[in-house]
């Protein structure tokens, strides 16, 4: 099976391999980074999540990408389509290491991910499952063009009713133009 690579000016977007486990597994153990996230995960916890992610690519072909600078070859997050059984809708989301926020590294990526949803997957909309207390990614929603589009309750495990912002595939062409 071939997966896609993505490229940006200062990101590479790839499937993720088992060299990512140990930023992984750093990154959900992050209080802070986690917050808005679900909460810090253990090792084990990261584990299956990174397992869930990569299952993810066979299953459905396509899931996050692990987030890769250019500059250093180093994994600083992970983000990408994301519509896990019983999500509230095709989700392009991102989740990036501290030490790299305030880069614009999620707008970034998240643009070539959304256009890859759009060209590739063929999706009519995409949204960003985003906590009300969750400004800085309502920043990058806004960045991507996105608005609350509706509300959304979250599946178990989590149970939450969060803000759905997105935008449809036309409303994106058009702001791309």
């Amino acid at each position: 099976m071939s997966f896609p690579i993505l490229e940006t000016e200062r990101l590479i977007l790839r499937v993720p391999t088992a060299e990512d486990f140990e930023p992984w597994a750093a990154f959900s153990a992050d209080e802070e980074a986690m917050r808005h996230l679900g909460g810090a995960q253990s090792r084990a916890v990261a584990w299956r999540g990174i397992c869930t992610m990569t299952g993810a690519w066979t299953i459905r072909g396509f899931s996050m990408f692990s987030v890769i600078e250019k500059a250093t070859g180093r994994w600083v997050g992970r983000l990408g389509p994301w519509e896990p059984e019983g999500w509230p809708g095709t989700e392009v989301g991102w989740g990036l290491s501290r030490e790299v926020w305030g880069r614009g590294y999620a707008t970034e990526g998240a643009t070539a991910a959304i256009d890859w949803a759009f060209d590739t997957l063929g999706w009519d909309e995409v949204i960003h499952t985003i906590e009300p207390a969750n400004v800085a990614s309502q920043a990058v929603a806004r960045r991507l063009g996105s608005s609350i589009l509706r509300l959304a309750h979250m599946p178990a495990p989590f149970g939450n009713i969060i803000d759905a912002w997105g935008q449809s595939r036309e409303a994106w062409r058009a702001r791309r133009r």
